[in-house]
C-alpha cells in the first residue's frame, strides 16, 4: 500500500477524529473507562491556533487518512533531555501491517530530532497488547520504576486557600 505521512491540519478534523472514536471503542472493549472526551471542538480548540497543546501527523492514501500520531514537546529532568510526549497512535484496523504505525513513529522521531530531542514518550493501556507488540517490534523499552499519576487542578483548591489565609 502507498501512503504518505504529513503534518496534521485543521481540515483532516473528520478524518482524525472518526479515527479516534475507532480507538476509543477499542479500549472500551479492552476495559477501559475513561470517558473519550475528544471530539472536533477539542481538535480544532486544542491542536491549532496561537499556542496548540499537541501537534499531529496524519497518514493518508487517496485523500483518506489511514492513521494519526499526536504529540507535544516535553523535557526529563533526570537524563537533561527533550523529547516528544507520544500522546495517541492509531491506525485504521483495515490499513494495519503496512509499515503506517511504523512510518508514523519515525516520522515524530525525525521530529522530535528537529526539535533537539533525544526521546519518544508514551503510555499504554495496560491490556492493550497489540500496542505492546508493535511498540516492542520497534524496539521499544519499559520504564519499569515509574507509574503515572494525575490530580485534576481544582482538587488542590481548598489547600491554596488555606494556605493563603495562613500567610498574609
Amino acid at each position: 500500500m502507498s501512503f504518505s505521512i504529513r503534518s496534521a491540519a485543521r481540515a483532516d478534523v473528520g478524518g482524525v477524529i472518526a479515527l479516534s472514536d475507532e480507538f476509543a471503542s477499542y479500549l472500551r472493549s479492552l476495559g477501559d473507562p475513561s470517558k473519550f472526551s475528544f471530539d472536533a471542538e477539542a481538535y480544532l480548540r486544542d491542536g491549532f491556533g496561537p499556542s496548540p497543546a499537541f501537534s499531529g501527523l496524519v497518514a493518508e492514501a487517496q485523500g483518506q487518512i489511514l492513521g494519526y500520531l499526536l504529540y507535544h514537546e516535553g523535557y526529563e529532568v533526570d537524563n537533561a533531555i527533550r523529547l516528544l510526549h507520544v500522546i495517541d497512535l492509531y491506525v485504521r484496523s483495515d490499513a494495519r501491517r503496512q509499515g503506517i504505525g511504523r512510518a508514523l513513529m519515525q516520522e515524530a522521531a525525525r521530529v522530535c530530532r528537529e526539535l533537539g530531542g533525544e526521546q519518544l514518550f508514551w503510555a499504554i493501556y495496560k491490556p492493550n497488547q497489540l500496542a505492546f507488540a508493535f511498540y516492542e517490534a520497534l524496539g521499544a523499552s519499559y520504564v519499569e520504576d515509574l507509574s503515572f499519576m494525575r490530580l485534576g487542578v481544582d482538587a488542590l483548591e481548598p489547600q491554596r486557600r488555606t494556605a493563603e489565609a495562613s500567610h498574609p
